[in-house]
């Protein structure tokens, strides 16, 4: 094969796009070795990029190196991967943010994995799906949850020891992180009213239960039984209260619109969430009737292409099955991957809302 040929199957090969592009997805896949240095490297090495006639390609270290190749000190193709190290630190930052009586300075957290302030910010939100002070915040929340939660616990002494600097700033936000306020939190949703009813639909049995604030648990089961003692659990202490007449309208909405989603569904939900996850579960809910879209276009609707995990993890977390169109999210290539209330149900919604949009087009 002339040297042209040699050059021409190389620009051809997909493995030459991902060293040009850096990608670092395609490391650990294969590795690169440049003949004019005598060095080896993961794709996604920042060093310039070799003319394509000058590159080998290998299948791991070993092989790379007994051709007499050395491994790149800059990305260290025989050790952990930038990304790998990026992530390290990342997690470290979340040890020190859940560990701290208050949370760090964005120089502070930066300068403790060695990282300047703007990378490490871009990275961290980047892995997580949120700001420092927004995963801050979010621990925070669990935080005063188990402390409310703590018998031995008053409310104020949870409210500092969760590192809240005063509890005036607590309660400013305490319905949007609980639902309620703190007190009847820490009573188990004493005297908290949920009503609820149980239904049944295409899918199984039903259950719609609304707080005071809106639509507040959609599940979808085989068992009624059990997704009374689910919600149940929620609230140990709350008055659930079966629903009346009236309810019994509200819960027909809801069965009426997934046997026939093109009418929609207008009903006020409480949604209690981390900041995250409420922006996913926005995204969701503007996903129109009959159309899909994957979890990396979910990411990059949010504004956050590389929290793929976070985004999946946040669907997973929806507790209103149907008004926060979850099961609207499929793999990359198509397929139906996991859904809080089963694939197959899953399976059936996508088809029904994509005949009903179909009819609709007629």
């Amino acid at each position: 094969m002339n040297n042209q040929a040699s050059i021409n199957q190389h620009l051809n090969d997909p493995r030459w796009h991902a060293i040009q592009q850096r990608d670092q997805t395609a490391d650990g896949l294969f590795f690169y070795a440049v003949s004019t240095t005598g060095i080896y490297c993961r794709p996604s090495c920042p060093s310039k990029t070799a003319r394509p006639e000058h590159i080998q390609f290998f299948d791991n270290c070993a092989d790379a190196e007994s051709a007499g190749f050395r491994a790149c000190q800059r990305c260290t193709p025989n050790g952990p991967s930038i990304a790998e190290n990026i992530a390290a630190s990342v997690a470290k930052a979340c040890r020190i943010i859940e560990e701290a009586d208050t949370l760090p300075k964005l120089d502070e957290l930066a300068a403790s994995v060695g990282m300047s302030a703007s990378h490490f910010h871009r990275q961290f939100k980047e892995i997580t799906g949120l700001t420092p002070k927004s995963y801050g915040a979010a621990h925070q929340a669990k935080k005063i949850r188990q402390e409310l939660s703590a018998h031995d616990s008053s409310v104020t002494d949870a409210i500092f020891d969760a590192g809240f600097n005063a509890s005036s700033r607590f309660y400013a936000n305490s319905n949007a992180i609980l639902g309620m306020t703190p007190t009847s939190f820490k009573a188990g949703g004493e005297h908290i009213v949920i009503r609820f009813a149980i239904g049944a639909c295409t899918l199984g049995a039903i259950l719609v239960a609304c707080s005071d604030k809106g639509v507040c648990a959609i599940l979808i089961g085989d068992d009624p039984e059990v997704l009374a003692h689910d919600l149940q659990d929620r609230f140990p202490k709350a008055d659930l209260i079966g629903g009346d007449a009236a309810f019994e309208d509200l819960v027909a909405k809801v069965v009426g619109f997934i046997e026939a989603p093109q009418l929609g569904l207008d009903l006020p939900l409480d949604i209690r969430g981390t900041a995250f996850q409420q922006r996913v579960w926005q995204a969701l809910r503007a996903i129109p009737v009959g159309t899909t879209v994957s979890y990396t276009e979910l990411a990059q609707k949010i504004g956050e292409p590389k929290a793929v995990r976070a985004v999946a993890q946040a669907c997973g977390a929806n507790k209103l099955a149907v008004a926060i169109p979850c099961h609207r999210v499929v793999r990359n290539d198509g397929a139906l991957s996991g859904y809080r209330w089963g694939v197959e149900r899953k399976r059936i919604l996508l088809e029904t809302e994509a005949q009903a949009t179909h009819g609709a087009q007629k």
